[in-house]
C-alpha cells in the first residue's frame, strides 16, 4: 500500500479542517477560508495545464507568488549598491537625491574596486580651471559653409527618446515641463506630438520613425502637409529621423489595437482600435542616396530647421555607404543620434536586447571616425544614448567624439521610476510608464516637473566640476587622452591609445586605408552610395 505523498498533505490537511469546521467550529470564517482553499486543491487537481500545480496542490501558488516579487525583493534586500541590472542602486540613489536636491555626497570613499579591470577615470590638473558656469551648449546648424535658417543652442544633457503611449500623460507633462524650466530639449520619440509635450511649452525635438506618426497618410505613407502642420510649431527645434534604436535594432513594432486610445489615435494620425504598425523599414525611401534627400526635404519643409537622423549601427558598411552619400550629394544631416545596443525600451524580444547591435562606445567610435576620415565631422554634430546617468558618463562619451548626450531611464528615475521593470504590463507602480489613469495620477506633475529640472541642473553642476578639475573650461575641450581605463590590476591605458581615432581626410586617400582598423580597411570600399548593399 502506497502512502499519500507528501506534497498532497497540505490539500488533504485543508479538506480535513474544512470538513471539521462544518461541525466544530462556531464562527463562519474558518469554513469560508477552508473551503475556499479546498476548491483552489481540486482546481489544481483537475486542471492539465500546469503539471506543478497538480501535483503541489496550494502549495504551488506560493512558488508563484514568491516568484512573481523575485524583482522587488532582490531589490530591496539582495541588491548590491554597485550591481547593474540595468541600473545599481548607486546610479538610481544619485538621480533620486539630485531631482530632489538632497546631498549627493558619499562618504569614506569609493565602493567600486579601482584595480578591477574595466575601471575608468579622468585624470585631473595640478591647475584646475575656473569654471563659472553650468549651462553648457553647443551649437546645431551654424556651420559657415552649410548655415540653417534656424540653428539651435542645445544643451550638452537632455531628454532622449520616450512616445506618449510608452510613458504616461502625466510623465510627458512633467518631462516636459522640466525641459522648459532648466533650458534643455525634449526628444518626442517616434509617438509624435501629443497635446502633452505641447502644453508646457518646453523644446522638442520630433522624432520621425517608419510609422510617420503625425506626418503620415491614412496608408501609412509620409504626408508633406501634416508634416508641415506639426514641424512649423515654435515649439518644433529640431527634427530627427529615426533609422533605429538601439534597444530594438532592426525591429519594427505594433501597439495593439485595444491599446490605441483616441489621444494616441489623434497624436499619431492612426484609426482608434487599429493596431498601431511601425514597420522595421523606412517606405519613403530605401538607399543612402535617396535618405540623403529626404533628409534635406524633412529640412526645407520645416523652415530651415536642424534635421538629422538617429540609428543603432549594425552592418558598418551600411553606414559608410550613408556617409559615401553624403559626399557624392553634399547633403549633409545636422546631426547624427548614435544610440547604444545598452539603450532601454518598453518591451523588447530578449534576443534583440542582449544579442543585437553595437554597443555605444564602439558604435559612438565609429561615427566620430568616418565623420572625421571623411573631413564631415565639424559640418555635423553627434548626439548619443544608452545608460547615462552620471556628470561622468557624459564626460567620458564626449572625449570619445559625442557632442552632447541625452538620458532616457535617467529622467525616469528623476520622474520617481524604481526600475521595477513593468513598463510593458501596464502596471507601473509610479505612474510613469501607464495608461492607467488611475495609477498616472499618482505622479504628480508639478513636484516632478521642479524634480526633471534638477536633475539635470544638479548633473550639469556636477560637469562643471568635473571638467574643472581636469583643468578644462567646456566639457567640448574633452579629448580621449583624458580618459583612462585599467586593463588589468597592473596595467592602464589612455583611451587614446586603447582604441582607434582616425585623422582628418584619412578616408579618402585609397593609399592611407591599409593602415587603418579592419572595419575600414575591410568595409569602406565595399559601402555603396546608391544602396546598402556591400559591394562583394
Amino acid at each position: 500500500m502506497h502512502l499519500v505523498p507528501f506534497r498532497y498533505l497540505t490539500f488533504i490537511a485543508t479538506a480535513a479542517i474544512f470538513v471539521l469546521s462544518l461541525f466544530y467550529y462556531d464562527h463562519y470564517w474558518l469554513p469560508v477560508l477552508a473551503g475556499a482553499l479546498t476548491l483552489v486543491g481540486i482546481s489544481d487537481l483537475l486542471q492539465t495545464k500546469r503539471a506543478l500545480r497538480r501535483n503541489y496542490p496550494i502549495l504551488a501558488h506560493f512558488r508563484f507568488f514568491f516568484e512573481s516579487i523575485r524583482p522587488e525583493i532582490r531589490q530591496y534586500f539582495l541588491e548590491s549598491d554597485s550591481e547593474a541590472t540595468p541600473f545599481s542602486r548607486s546610479q538610481r540613489s544619485i538621480v533620486y537625491q539630485r531631482a530632489k536636491e538632497q546631498t549627493d555626497k558619499r562618504p569614506f570613499g569609493t565602493q567600486l574596486d579601482v584595480y578591477e579591470a574595466g575601471y575608468e577615470w579622468i585624470n585631473h590638473s595640478i591647475a584646475p580651471a575656473k569654471v563659472t558656469g553650468h549651462d553648457f551648449r553647443i551649437e546645431i546648424g551654424n556651420h559657415p559653409d552649410c548655415p540653417r535658417e534656424k540653428p539651435y543652442s542645445a544643451s550638452v544633457f537632455n531628454i532622449s527618446a520616450m512616445s506618449f503611449g510608452a510613458l504616461s500623460a502625466n510623465a510627458i507633462l512633467a518631462l516636459n515641463g522640466g525641459a522648459r524650466s532648466g533650458g534643455f530639449m525634449h526628444d518626442t520619440g517616434e509617438g509624435s506630438i501629443s497635446p502633452y509635450h505641447r502644453e508646457n511649452g518646453g523644446d522638442l525635438v520630433w522624432e520621425i520613425g517608419s510609422g510617420y506618426f503625425g506626418c503620415r497618410n491614412q496608408d501609412g505613407t509620409f504626408s508633406e502637409e501634416r508634416f508641415i502642420a506639426n514641424a512649423s510649431s515654435e515649439q518644433v527645434k529640431m527634427i530627427e529621423l529615426k533609422m533605429s534604436q538601439g534597444a530594438k535594432p532592426g525591429h519594427g513594432g505594433v501597439l495593439p489595437g485595444p491599446k490605441v486610445t483616441i489621444e494616441i489615435a489623434t497624436t499619431r494620425g492612426v484609426m482608434v482600435g487599429e493596431d498601431c504598425v511601425s514597420p522595421a523599414a523606412h517606405s519613403a525611401f530605401s538607399t543612402p542616396l535617396e535618405m540623403l534627400h529626404f533628409i534635406d526635404r524633412l529640412r526645407n519643409l520645416s523652415g530651415g530647421k536642424p534635421t538629422g537622423f538617429k540609428l543603432a549601427i549594425g552592418h558598418p558598411w551600411e553606414f559608410f555607404a550613408i556617409v559615401k552619400a553624403m559626399l557624392e550629394t553634399g547633403i549633409t544631416p545636422d546631426f547624427i543620434v548614435v544610440d547604444g545596443s545598452e539603450g532601454g525600451t518598453g518591451a523588447a524580444p530578449l534576443e534583440f536586447t542582449d544579442h543585437v547591435g553595437t554597443p555605444l562606445q564602439e558604435a559612438l567610435v565609429l561615427v566620430h571616425n568616418t565623420l572625421v576620415g571623411a573631413n564631415l565631422r565639424d559640418r555635423i554634430k553627434i548626439g548619443c544614448s544608452g545608460k547615462i546617468i552620471t556628470a561622468f558618463d557624459i564626460a567620458r562619451l564626449l572625449a570619445l567624439g559625442a557632442d552632447w548626450c541625452n538620458s532616457a531611464r535617467g529622467f525616469m528615475f528623476a520622474l520617481g521610476c524604481i526600475q521595477s521593470q513593468s513598463c510593458h504590463t501596464d502596471r507601473c507602480p509610479t505612474g510613469v510608464a501607464t495608461q492607467d489613469p488611475q495609477r498616472q495620477r499618482a505622479l504628480v506633475v508639478s513636484d516632478k516637473i521642479s524634480r526633471v529640472a534638477h536633475f539635470h541642473q544638479n548633473t550639469m553642476k556636477a560637469l562643471a566640476e568635473l571638467i574643472a578639475a581636469a583643468g578644462l573650461a567646456h566639457p567640448q575641450d574633452l579629448r580621449p587622452h583624458h580618459l583612462v581605463r585599467r586593463i588589468s590590476p597592473n596595467q592602464v591605458k589612455l583611451a587614446s591609445a586603447l582604441l582607434p581615432f582616425l585623422e582628418a581626410g584619412q578616408l579618402l586617400d585609397p593609399s592611407q586605408l591599409p593602415q587603418l582598423p579592419p572595419v575600414f580597411g575591410l568595409y569602406w570600399p565595399k559601402a555603396q552610395a546608391a544602396s546598402f548593399q556591400r559591394l562583394d
